[in-house]
């Protein structure tokens, strides 16, 4: 399954906002549920003033059981709910209790 081209734009500027330290962590409201999120942004300047563009939200809670990856057997597909877990790696931890995209 290819990427799409506004998938690989978005990436190469949340790339190039790591490389040159501007990006930030932001607590934001879901605009359906109204939860909170932890979404991360590039930061920008415009005539002064910061401007943060959003690009996603981190999972809560553990990412493996967020998301399906594709299918190793199948390069237009993705697991199932019920194959997934057999051919899903396990969270990595660290001494932060990490494995959640922990990085401080």
């Amino acid at each position: 399954m290819a990427i799409p081209d506004y998938a690989r734009t978005n990436f190469q500027t949340l790339l190039r906002a790591a490389q040159d330290g501007n990006l930030a962590l932001m607590d934001c409201l879901d605009a359906s549920s109204e939860e909170t999120r932890s979404v991360l942004c590039a930061v920008g300047r415009d005539k002064g003033d910061y401007v943060f563009t959003p690009f996603g939200h981190l999972a809560d809670g553990n990412p493996y059981e967020a998301y399906l990856p594709p299918g190793p057997d199948n390069a237009g597909g993705f697991l199932s709910a019920s194959t997934a877990g057999t051919n899903r790696p396990s969270p990595a931890t660290d001494d932060k209790g990490g494995g959640h995209g922990d990085t401080q």
